[in-house]
């Protein structure tokens, strides 16, 4: 059992730090795809990159990071099952993480339909919550308040 567990576990880190990758540098994509003045062909080459990088890392990525967390909460011991709280706002995190995940698909929409609205300085702001929300999940994971 300890096995599976440190297994699932190690799967559960690998896949929230590559969620968390695209997260971050998805945002990064959209400041320079929107502060930059680009010929057709630049812009399907921040479209192709905006795309593979949600699709086929991100996505992938938070629905490991999901599927794997649901298991560990699943399991004997899980602090979820045991009522510690700190679980709980842990959880809230996880959704407004997901929540923003979403919301890149719909910026990256807007591009793709050449109707973004949004400036650089707006996605470089954007690009903070990741960030803050991760600080405030690993605070929560080590210290175990409550």
């Amino acid at each position: 059992m300890v096995n599976f567990y440190l297994s699932i576990k190690t799967l559960h880190l690998l896949a929230v730090i590559s969620w968390m990758a695209g997260l971050l540098y998805l945002p990064r994509l959209f400041v320079y795809h929107s502060d930059a003045d680009l010929t057709p062909s630049q812009d399907m080459v921040f479209q192709t990159m905006e795309r593979r990088l949600y699709l086929f890392i991100a996505t992938p990525a938070m629905v490991l990071s999901l599927l794997s967390g649901g298991i560990l909460l699943s399991l004997p011991n899980s602090p979820l099952l045991n009522g510690e709280n700190w679980i709980l706002i842990k959880l809230v995190f996880v959704l407004l993480l997901l929540l923003y995940h979403l919301r890149l698909n719909h910026y990256r929409h807007g591009f793709i339909a050449h109707r973004n609205p949004h400036s650089p300085r707006f996605f470089r702001i954007l690009n903070e919550a990741p960030t803050v929300l991760l600080l405030l999940i690993l605070i929560l994971v080590v210290f175990k308040p409550w």
